[in-house]
């Protein structure tokens, strides 16, 4: 406890000594652990907004479309336009064993009819299970089971815009009917309001879900559709299986189907929201290295007035420095307690840096900010630990040489020293 109020007390004698000096080196260590710490704060909150964003959509899923031939395969011309049908779930099922899940959507444009109002919405025929791959949250009542999909049930959940648009705000939504081109269906559920900026096929509150068997049966799309034709197929690779293997899978299997080329990525196109997020990740992985490197460089300058402090300290300490030797004072002892002194400067600095960047923090997560965007600045403990850790490193290279050189001085010539 002494020692450490003595080396508190050389650290005060020191930043008096030079006050302008002191406070541009303490200023600049601060701002440069600040900027480390928000910069990398930044880069953690945009990526956690980004899988905010996508998991609003669902969770490591990949979808598929149809598109069209660029190589030729088993005698068939090149440009052929490659549609997904239901054999395709079935095939999927059966032999892509590295996919956990598989669910069909077939897509079409209806009209909707309350006894209040009417709209054209789009129309999703769906699986009961879809809702394991999609991120849809239920508000009132419920989604229609795999018994009333497989039956061809007339039921349906409409998503939020929906009801408006159709009920108002009117109550008892659920169990009430509306017709869907002419055809009633009863209402089983409405979906929460949830923030989604991602879709590929438009936003779900502003849909309506059907079972497939009863879409397919009683209003399947018009335009050159075939029996058995989807929009898309959606699947999940099993956990703990690279996305990229589970992809050359699904594609084996489906050009088997289909008789193409394997290797013709343009016969299927794929929307795989695990990679799209590794790439995400890895932009604003780049972009906190890139920018957190200039942080460093400014701590690193504060590093420098740190080490010019030292110096100058140790120039007008020489003759104590000269006497604590005569007295016994070894030198490992002088070394290592000029270069704590030093340490100590710097992390007094930082800690007035991270309690900047940590206050701005606590102040951004009063705000009501967008979760899917920019949910606010998380200062991790990692992030800590990688701040301090690289003001430990510039710390002890900036105060190793003042403590260096006040630790090499012998008794007579620091006695002998005039200022």
């Amino acid at each position: 406890m002494t020692y450490l109020s003595e080396l508190l007390s050389q650290v005060a004698g020191s930043l008096l000594r030079n006050k302008l000096r002191s406070f541009l080196t303490m200023a600049g260590i601060a701002w440069g652990l600040a900027s480390m710490v928000i910069v990398v704060a930044m880069g953690d909150s945009f990526k956690e907004g980004q899988r905010n964003s996508t998991k609003e959509l669902g969770k490591n899923i990949v979808i598929l479309f149809g598109g069209r031939t660029e190589m030729q395969a088993g005698g068939q011309r090149a440009g052929r336009r490659i549609r997904l049908n239901y054999a395709d779930v079935g095939h999927l099922r059966r032999e892509a064993f590295l996919v956990r899940t598989v669910a069909l959507e077939l897509e079409s444009e209806l009209k909707a009819t309350s006894a209040y109002n009417s709209g054209t919405f789009d129309v999703s025929g769906v699986e009961a299970h879809y809702p394991d791959l999609r991120t849809l949250p239920i508000g009132e009542g419920r989604f229609f089971t795999a018994d009333e999909q497989t039956g061809g049930t007339r039921v349906c959940v409409i998503g939020l815009d929906v009801k408006k648009q159709l009920f108002g705000t009117r109550p008892g939504t659920v169990g009430s009917e509306i017709r869907l081109n002419g055809v009633p269906y009863r209402v089983a559920g409405v979906l929460a309001h949830k923030e989604q900026n991602s879709d590929y096929s438009g936003l779900d509150e502003k849909k309506v879900f059907l079972p497939y068997e009863s879409m397919a049966r009683d209003m399947p799309p018009s335009e050159r559709y075939l029996p058995g034709d989807l929009s898309e197929i959606l699947y999940q690779p099993r956990d703990g299986v690279d996305s990229l293997e589970a992809e050359k899978q699904v594609r084996k299997i489906l050009a088997r189907a289909h008789d193409y080329n394997p290797l013709d990525e343009n016969a299927m196109n794929m929307w795989d929201t695990v990679e799209n997020q590794k790439q995400i990740d890895g932009i604003f992985d780049s972009m906190s290295v890139f920018l957190g490197f200039i942080a460093m460089v400014t701590l690193s300058l504060g590093g420098i007035g740190v080490m010019n402090i030292m110096l100058v300290t140790v120039s007008e300490r020489t003759r104590e420095i000269g006497l604590r030797k005569a007295l016994g004072a070894t030198r490992g002892r002088i070394l290592a307690d000029f270069l704590v002194e030093g340490i100590v400067l710097a992390f007094i600095s930082g800690f007035v840096g991270w309690s900047i960047a940590f206050g701005l923090s606590a102040a951004l997560s009063l705000v009501d900010l967008p979760k899917e965007t920019f949910p606010g600045l998380p200062v991790s403990m990692n992030t800590t630990a990688l701040a301090f850790a690289t003001l430990t490193v510039i710390a002890v290279a900036s105060a190793l040489l003042p403590a260096w050189r006040a630790s090499a001085l012998t008794p007579v010539e620091a006695l002998r020293y005039e200022r």
